[in-house]
């Protein structure tokens, strides 16, 4: 089947349901395009379809860089048509993360709004870990493309990668204080906890690492995993203790 011919239904079931909803829910939010024209049916499916075109292209070719070209030429538009919607990479990619950020909630927050009771802390802290891992497993491509340009100095992707990790933070320092109001302490202690976590989950579910090192993909999982759900619950057990 020829690209241009691919729709966006066709493009979507690359992606689990829930995605898929979310790719739909967040074009649908849009009103205009970037020439200020209203979107109606016709717009919003050709916008929906840039965005799947984008993620599959994204996480489905590890060879092929990802460029505004690649993903038009995959959604079967001319880049005209792309630029109608998006200005540059960094806007497309930010539209990209919406959705997918929008599964988080499901995904793992959830499972951080809920109160770790003392006696079930070790399994609450793995189940968490293994679910944060399992969210950023399906989304490797997309995640990592976000830091390596936050790494560069991208504002805007340094701006999404510090605003999706703070309400973690809240939600980690609330498990730490029981609820009460935080010091400084808690503070400091969910901040450095989550970005080591995130890094830790970063170098587990590299695959350009097996390449470099010529171990197995995942050959570190479970180290990194159990190290750092035992950090975490050693660190909750001790700001509850302090408090």
């Amino acid at each position: 089947m020829a690209r241009a011919a691919v729709t966006a239904r066709e493009e979507k079931a690359f992606f689990p349901p829930a995605l898929a909803a979310a790719v739909s829910g967040a074009c649908a939010a849009v009103s205009h395009n970037l020439a200020g024209q209203r979107l109606g049916p016709k717009g919003r499916i050709t916008r929906e379809r840039i965005l799947s075109a984008a993620l599959e292209l994204i996480e489905s070719n590890e060879d092929e860089a990802f460029s505004l070209g690649g993903v038009a030429r995959r959604a079967g538009l001319g880049m005209s048509s792309l630029y109608n919607y998006f200005s540059d990479q960094t806007e497309l990619l930010l539209a990209v993360l919406e959705p997918v950020m929008a599964t988080a909630e499901e995904a793992y927050m959830a499972l951080a709004r809920e109160y770790w009771a003392d006696a079930e802390l070790s399994e609450r802290t793995e189940a968490f870990i293994a679910a944060y891992h399992g969210f950023w497993a399906r989304h490797s491509g997309l995640l990592h493309l976000r830091n390596s340009l936050a790494d560069q100095l991208d504002l805007r992707m340094m701006h999404h990668r510090i605003d999706s990790t703070r309400p973690l933070i809240a939600l980690l320092i609330r498990q730490m204080t029981r609820g009460e109001e935080p010091g400084k302490t808690e503070t400091s202690m969910a901040t450095v906890l989550m970005t080591g976590i995130e890094r830790s989950i970063t170098l587990a579910t590299d695959k350009r690492l097996p390449k470099l090192t010529g171990l197995p993909f995942d050959a570190d999982k479970e180290r990194y995993l159990g190290c750092s759900a035992r950090l975490l619950e050693m660190a909750i057990r001790d700001m509850r203790g302090a408090a």
